[in-house]
């Protein structure tokens, strides 16, 4: 919600401060400035990079609007369902939690947290880390080696799109550029005409620079920078799951392991160790 004010604000601000100034707004209307810049845009996006990323960049986007999953709430669910995975594992042993992680649907650990179960990538990486340390033939300074190889894979596939879209948003001042110039082409051919249709060319030309830097610095450039936040956000996440995972792999009781787990979330989204005390004996 925040990202739908901030670009209102930063549109309405331009927009009140010309008329302000006894700017006549439909002189900003040019369609087909907006087409060159837009389209241009598009098109450099469609070459320098394959399908995968372009769809990647797409299912981006929304996740600005809607924000990041990684609440405090959600925080502290990951607690609880890492307490008492550790804790059933402690119950039935490692062989017999095996069921679980290959079948975490129809596990009754996992089960009670649907939230939890929907997010697949996290679901994989707590389950396949379980499951390499059921095996018996991993230490767990190689489990932690192998989950910290996975988050750094993850890392890089989620930061691609947006290297990509702000590849784009560094084209768009120059692609405005390419905007004005044919405008001024375009002025250059009408010379000789009436002032007024010399001077509205003029400042359709004027436009198109000024909708490649609004542009740039007031729209693609503020998400790529917002989904690198949301990606950040995650990592973070990630790092809360395999602390705990790395925690309880070296033997530990799976109530350290999971606090270890709870020192590693950021500290505003923290919950304090009398809540996670209180949402555990809850779970139990």
């Amino acid at each position: 919600m925040l990202v739908i004010v901030g670009i209102v604000v930063v549109f309405g601000s331009i927009a009140a401060g010309y008329l302000l100034e006894k700017g006549h707004f439909l002189v900003l209307l040019q369609p087909a400035e907006l087409l060159i810049i837009g389209g241009a845009a598009l098109g450099t996006l469609l070459v320098a990079n394959p399908k995968h990323i372009v769809v990647a960049i797409m299912k981006s986007i929304p996740r600005t609007v809607t924000g990041s999953k990684y609440t405090k709430a959600y925080f502290l669910e990951t607690l609880k369902l890492l307490y008492d995975l550790f804790v059933h594992i402690r119950k039935v042993g490692p062989a017999a939690a095996e069921a679980d992680v290959e079948d975490p649907k129809s596990s009754q650990v996992f089960s009670q947290y649907p939230k939890l179960l929907a997010d697949r990538a996290a679901l994989h990486f707590i389950c396949d880390s379980i499951r390499t340390f059921s095996s018996g033939t991993v230490g767990h300074h190689d489990l932690d080696q192998i989950m910290e190889s996975d988050m750094e894979v993850g890392q890089h596939e989620r930061q691609v799109p947006v290297d990509a879209l702000s590849t784009v948003a560094d084209s768009l001042p120059g692609l405005g550029i390419v905007a004005a110039v044919l405008g001024v082409v375009i002025t250059m051919g009408s010379l000789g005409g009436p002032p007024e249709e010399v001077g509205h060319k003029v400042a359709a030309a004027l436009v198109g620079t000024f909708l490649g830097i609004l542009l740039c610095y007031g729209l693609v450039g503020p998400l790529a920078s917002n989904l690198t936040k949301l990606n950040d956000d995650e990592s973070h996440y990630y790092q809360v799951l395999r602390r705990g995972v790395a925690a309880f792999t070296k033997g530990v009781a799976p109530l350290i392991a999971v606090e270890s787990a709870r020192r590693n979330i950021p500290n505003h989204l923290r919950p304090a160790y009398s809540e996670m005390g209180k949402a555990l004996r809850k779970s139990e």
